[in-house]
Parts: C-alpha cells; structure tokens; sequence
C-alpha cells in the first residue's frame, strides 16, 4: 500500500496522528473532521495515497467505488439518509483542497443550505 509519510491522511492511515475512526475497511477509513461544518462531517479516504479523487478515480476505479461505498455505510450509520447528506470531493486549488490524499466529505443533520456561495 503505498503512503507519503509528509501526507497528514496517510499519518492517520498509519496511526502516528490520532482520529475519530468511525468506520475502517481493509482499504478505507472513515474519521470525523476536526473542525466540522455541519452537525455530521466525517472524512472518509482510501487507505493508499492518491493525491484527488480525478487521479484515484483514474489509478483505481474499484477502490473509488470503494471510498463511496464507505460513504455511503457512514451516510446510514450516521442516520443521514431519511432527511438527506451531501458528499463532496474537493479537488485541486480551485476546488478548494487542502490536504492533497483524496477524500469524501459526508455532511449533515441539518439543512446544507445552497451548493456554493458567491
């Protein structure tokens, strides 16, 4: 599996920083987001680095479906699906990533309001 040992994801994957885990598959891990921006914001990843989701997409198309299939089993642990969640993929500058291991956001547990401001 590989890993960067500068990635802050692939640190948690490895156990040198400390999570919230609330749901780990043999190839994925599903944590809560330090600074959540919704009542429910849990982070899930694939455990080997891929820098965004075009790329893991591109390297691994089983293992995207994996990630989504984590999320999808957090969205419904979480008890999101009745009123609904938001799934995002942040991707790039422009798409406002931030750490560079590909990553869904799983929201909700209140209205999300609009997908983008102005």
């Amino acid at each position: 599996m590989e890993s960067n040992s500068d990635c802050l994801f692939c640190r948690i994957v490895a156990g040198e920083i400390p999570a919230t885990v609330v749901r780990e598959t043999e190839t994925t891990l599903a944590f809560r987001d330090i600074g959540p921006q919704a009542p429910v914001h849990v982070l899930v990843i694939p455990k080997e680095h891929y820098a965004d989701v075009a790329t893991l997409a591109q390297a691994d198309p089983a293992l995207a479906g994996e990630v989504l299939g984590t999320a999808a089993v957090v969205a419904e642990s979480e008890g999101l699906l009745a009123d609904g969640f938001r799934m995002i993929f942040n991707t790039g500058p422009y798409g406002g990533q931030e750490v560079f291991h590909a990553h869904a956001h799983v929201l909700g547990g209140e209205p999300l309001g609009p997908m983008r401001s102005r």
